[in-house]
């Protein structure tokens, strides 16, 4: 499987090449367009309850595309749903964390699961569950804007808003607490975040959706008035 990324980082558009029997499995909805040699097959990877388990709590699609080339090579693109930026990991027998609706496309051979994020994380919009992803392949996820990428040393500690989150490698400690006090939280526009502890990768989007909508919900009310 080869693949591009294009028109980043505002509105990418990621460009996967197969070969003859190669596949790439997508969250429904993704896919702009295909070759005519390119065929789809909509089920729910890892059975019913799996299915359902990643949609009510990890905010993904009950169904999974699979996409596989068929009789000659192929091309299949995607995007995600947010104007943004698609980053692409590999990964070798390692596990990644992400927020919800951040999981775009991977190797069919990759595990998409959920993992609970902890009492204190009920507070925050991004809700209570992260994707675990697993496996050897690849892995494309999807951004709100920009993605930043930041390296954390054993030991050292960073805070990122719970709204700018996209993944984290496993064995980053993480923790969801107030910005400061509670007039803080509540008056300062600043809400919760997360303290992540390396050492490991961690990825951040340039934008937050729920700071968009908090922006947009008020100017279309006023428009309709």
């Amino acid at each position: 499987m080869k693949y591009e990324i294009l028109y980043r980082p505002s509105y990418a558009l990621l460009k996967v090449a197969l070969q003859s029997g190669e596949a790439v499995s997508a969250e429904a909805g993704a896919m702009v367009s295909m070759s005519s040699s390119i065929e789809m097959e909509t089920k729910a990877k890892k059975g019913f309850l799996g299915a359902l388990k990643r949609s009510i709590l990890g905010g993904e699609s009950f169904f999974l595309n699979t996409f596989k080339a068929s009789g000659g090579p192929g091309e299949v693109t995607f995007a995600p749903s947010l104007p943004g930026d698609i980053y692409a990991l590999e990964l070798k027998n390692q596990t990644m964390y992400a927020q919800s609706g951040a999981y775009i496309a991977s190797s069919p051979e990759i595990e998409i699961d959920t993992k609970w994020g902890g009492a204190k994380t009920f507070f925050s919009k991004e809700g209570l569950f992260l994707l675990k992803i697993k496996g050897t392949g690849k892995v494309f996820l999807s951004s709100f804007g920009a993605i930043h990428e930041i390296e954390l040393k054993n030991g050292e500690k960073y805070i990122v808003d719970t709204g700018h989150i996209v993944a984290f490698a496993d064995g980053i400690g993480y923790k969801v607490r107030k910005v400061g006090g509670l007039k803080s939280t509540l008056f300062s526009g600043e809400g919760l975040v997360c303290e992540l502890t390396g050492p490991g990768k961690i990825l951040i989007q340039s934008r937050s959706a729920d700071s968009f909508l908090s922006w947009l919900i008020p100017n279309i009310s006023k428009k309709k008035e």
